[in-house]
């Protein structure tokens, strides 16, 4: 009987298995398919960056003035983030760059020769709504000082209608 089980079970997997296979699909049938337009990422970003550290490495002149650094330390940037991805023909794309305020793609891309582009967009509207970046420094010090000049915050960064574009050439 324990037999019989195993058979049916086995039978049973490999028809399930058969049944979710990929078949090959030809460029003809291809043309006929249909879907959504683009994608879509959302992110809940929790960076944490231990520290940030600028340095002059100029000597010393005759008054001592010269060299030293700086450093952030305690670099935070969280909150919420969604973007769209979706590629745009040469016209839409040039349509696009003009309502952005680019006056001369021809600078970085040929209006004459350019393809398709992809876009990445922080729509205006998101599932994100009302929730922005906020980037903290929990500490400033100077050199090789354990004391700290304070904190900075930047809060309610607000990144939405920002799109990014990118293209072969």
């Amino acid at each position: 009987m324990q037999f019989i089980k195993t058979a049916v079970a086995a039978a049973l997997a490999t028809l399930a298995f058969s049944a979710s296979a990929m078949t090959p699909i030809q460029d003809a049938e291809l043309s006929t398919v249909s879907g959504q337009d683009g994608v879509s990422i959302a992110a809940n970003l929790n960076i944490k960056i231990a520290s940030f550290t600028y340095t002059d490495t100029d000597a010393l002149d005759a008054n001592g003035m010269g060299g030293g650094s700086i450093s952030f330390n305690g670099i935070k940037v969280n909150g919420l983030i969604a973007a769209n991805i979706d590629i745009l023909s040469k016209a839409s794309f040039l349509a696009a760059a003009g309502a952005a305020g680019v006056t001369n793609p021809g600078t970085f891309y040929n209006p004459a020769t350019g393809g398709d582009v992809v876009q990445i967009a922080i729509p205006a509207s998101v599932v994100a709504d009302g929730h922005y970046l906020n980037v903290s420094v929990d500490a400033i010090k100077m050199g090789n000082s354990a004391a700290s000049f304070g904190s900075v915050a930047m809060n309610q960064i607000d990144m939405r209608g920002t799109s990014v574009w990118i293209f072969a050439h």
